[in-house]
């Protein structure tokens, strides 16, 4: 049975980790309650097998084969859909029906969520010109930026505040994210614009307001941070000039004629609104008054398939909701599943979420855990860093205690684990921003591995943890089933931990905020797992 919530168009928000710090108080660290990460894992039983009701023996019955029928399953309804699973398609279309028939073959009640979404059409190749002369290749020197304006614009080409040779650290150039760098910019003229600290939205946003015809945005050009970006813009507040993402080398060659050369550039996109969905289905049994969230996206982006980006998310959370109705559990908390759409477009599916709650049911939620990019293929296991001692940004109270139980499951093991940021390119961005406890696993994504991660986990140092990401080779042998399998298990085993104890019950409600206020306080869109800065 499915019961179909109308949500409607919500104009959606999108915050950045940044602020998660000062908003969840200074008792969410390590000193908070709870203890630090490694010390709360004390007190879950998860590093013993027991956490109660049950705990080790719901990821002891996960079935490797089920896990990785679903990612068959997906990746065959990419190949007959364009290749696409993208929210909006019909290839997200027949993946929500995937999911939906799944669950209700094992007995769910199944809940459908209809909200809005911008459908995003690239109807011809960008084109690049330096005094009429082609500049580079479409598609591996130059593309068009996604959510850029349609036209043609012609003009100067002026560098705008670039920082070259490239600094040593990620993120140094300020290019074009003050209004100072745009003091004497002559109106009319195309803006050469280099990534770096600010996002492309407010880079954007301030080279048209400067009266810039064009933008061409460059990479910063730090090792993997030199090809092209594969970014987006704002979706909600498309900008009105054409806007080009280029390689760093040919964004440093064309630095080179800044002020002396006529750059022409066109672009032609095509934005409209409709529908679509999220998927949602809770286990019949469990303290309603008390929910545990289990989530992923469930769309891909509009290049490929999306096997690992989140295939592979959804795929765990299937296996752990078969699991969950299948092997007779009984947790103490209601689990709720859910399958977010439009991830890929912002976070709007579990924005709109949050949005749709009450008060009331905003605060029966004890905590969200995400799952997002799980088998890449070139990964290591990372845990979302709830107490913030690895990375600065802790999650809110409570999040501490969900990190120590993915850190127990994998020293059981015998396997090292690695932190990774609350950096707000996942849907666990909503919960954390409105003061909701959460956690989950994460291998990788356009970052590239270290030599000490190749030391400890195996796979190529230098290189992309999954370097099909965000295009059309993420497919299904896009995936490293041992480390996918190994996640997975992780993954059900916080579930069956958190669900059947009390671990969180202590921060229950703590440090909330209002469901309905994401968009007056977060005034920050086009984020979601695409690049935004």
């Amino acid at each position: 049975m499915r019961a179909l919530v109308l949500v409607g168009f919500l104009l959606t928000a999108c915050a950045p980790a940044e602020p998660v710090q000062d908003m969840v108080g200074e008792g969410s660290g390590g000193d908070g309650a709870g203890g630090s990460g490694q010390g709360s894992g004390d007190d879950t039983g998860a590093g013993d097998d027991s956490g109660g009701g049950g705990a080790a023996q719901l990821s002891e019955a996960l079935d490797p084969d089920q896990l990785l029928a679903h990612l068959d399953a997906l990746d065959e309804i990419g190949r007959l859909h364009d290749d696409t699973r993208a929210a909006g398609s019909e290839g997200y279309s027949a993946s929500t029906d995937y999911v939906i028939e799944s669950l209700e073959a094992w007995g769910y009640e199944v809940e459908i969520q209809e909200f809005g979404v911008w459908d995003y059409e690239e109807l011809e190749p960008a084109l690049l010109e330096i005094d009429g002369v082609a500049a580079g290749e479409e598609g591996e020197d130059f593309r068009t930026f996604t959510y850029s304006g349609s036209g043609s614009a012609e003009g100067t080409l002026v560098a705008v505040d670039l920082h070259l040779p490239p600094g040593s650290e990620a993120n140094t150039s300020t290019s074009g994210c003050e209004a100072s760098d745009y003091a004497d910019f002559p109106e009319g003229a195309v803006a050469l614009v280099q990534r770096g600290t600010c996002t492309f939205v407010e880079k954007a946003e301030k080279a048209e307001a400067a009266g810039a015809v064009g933008m061409i945005l460059f990479n910063e050009g730090q090792p993997g941070r030199d090809d092209l970006i594969w970014g987006t813009l704002d979706a909600w507040d498309a900008p009105g000039i054409p806007v080009i993402d280029a390689t760093f080398e040919l964004g440093e060659a064309l630095a080179a004629g800044s002020g002396e050369v006529t750059a022409r550039l066109e672009t032609a996109t095509l934005l409209s609104e409709k529908p679509t969905y999220n998927v949602l289905a809770e286990t019949p049994g469990g303290d309603e008054g008390s929910v545990l969230m289990v989530g992923s996206h469930l769309d891909s982006v509009d290049a490929g398939p999306g096997i690992n980006d989140n295939g592979s998310g959804t795929a765990t959370v299937l296996e752990i909701a078969r699991l969950a109705a299948t092997e007779g559990w009984e947790p103490g908390h209601k689990v709720r599943f859910a399958w977010w759409g439009a991830e890929e477009a912002g976070l709007l599916g579990s924005e709109a979420y949050i949005e749709a709650l009450s008060t009331a049911d905003h605060g029966r939620i004890l905590a969200y855990l995400n799952y997002d990019m799980v088998g890449s293929p070139n990964g290591a296991p990372f845990i979302y860093d709830g107490d913030g001692s690895a990375t600065g940004g802790a999650g809110p109270t409570g999040s501490d205690v969900i990190e120590a139980v993915y850190e127990d499951w994998f020293e059981a093991q015998g396997t090292e684990s690695l932190a990774t940021a609350f950096d707000g390119r996942s849907d666990y961005g909503p919960f954390i921003w409105t003061g909701i406890p959460a956690g989950g696993l994460f291998t990788g994504a356009e970052g590239q591995k270290s030599s000490s991660e190749a030391d400890l986990f195996g796979g190529t140092a230098g290189s992309s943890y999954d370097s099909c990401y965000h295009q059309d080779c993420d497919t299904r042998d896009n995936i490293d089933e041992a480390l996918f399998v190994d996640m997975a298990t992780a993954a059900t085993h916080a579930a069956d931990v958190l669900a059947s104890t009390d671990l969180l019950a202590p921060f229950a409600q703590e440090q909330r905020s209002a469901p309905a206020g994401l968009v007056e306080r977060w005034d920050y869109r086009g984020c979601g797992h695409r690049l935004i800065r």
